[in-house]
């Protein structure tokens, strides 16, 4: 059972390690010092939910809708796409103010806009349903599948929390517009990476 859990819990770190739209702007938060916590049991929570659905409804969802996998590439693309471009945008007019003198935000924005990348970002789909869903088919108890899905959700909760209070410790060296602008046009084009490994996947 031990290495059913350990399988869940990798697999789940490694998805979510490569650096995703959650990731940045949860990174984003963290620098800003501003309802951290909150950020990171958002994404944490709605990650867990998504894992366990992939887990245990996977399957189910495929046979109703065959072309699911597909449609969730095509939208984590189109999406992508968009986001990177957003933060190209965001360096191409150097507004950061907010990030750099700490002027706060509302809980209520930050978590919508936390939504947004989470539950509107088919790419996030796609790792924690079809990904994580195909990966524990190969276990047929269900108390198999209960260890995997907790030891998953449990590695996304150590990350969140991780980066989200790792990246406050990062703060003092982003008090500089340059270096925001650095970090927008990296997140930018690690975006444009990420939709073209997925168009390619599509070939």
């Amino acid at each position: 059972m031990l290495s059913v859990g350990l399988t869940g819990f990798f697999t789940s770190l490694s998805l979510i390690l490569a650096i995703g739209a959650q990731n940045t702007m949860l990174l984003r938060q963290g620098l800003s010092k501003q309802h951290i916590f909150w950020a990171c049991i958002f994404c944490s929570i709605s990650d867990a939910i998504l894992i366990i659905f992939g887990i245990f409804g996977f399957d189910f969802a495929v046979n109703k809708i065959p072309k699911l996998p597909f449609i969730l590439t095509l939208g984590g693309i189109i999406f992508l796409i968009l986001y990177g471009t957003k933060r190209l945008w965001a360096a191409y007019l150097g507004a950061y103010s907010v990030e750099i003198n700490g002027e706060p935000k509302s809980l209520f924005s930050v978590l919508t806009s936390l939504a947004a990348v989470t539950w509107l970002n088919p790419h996030v789909y796609l790792d924690t349903m079809v990904l994580l869903g195909a990966i524990s088919v190969q276990y047929d108890k269900l108390s198999e599948k209960i260890i995997f899905a907790f030891f998953a959700a449990s590695a996304s909760f150590i990350f969140f929390f991780s980066l989200g209070y790792g990246a406050k410790l990062l703060a003092p060296y982003f008090k500089s517009i340059k270096v925001w602008t650095f970090l927008d046009i990296a997140i930018a084009f690690i975006m444009y990476a990420i939709a073209f490994g997925l168009f390619r996947s599509l070939q």
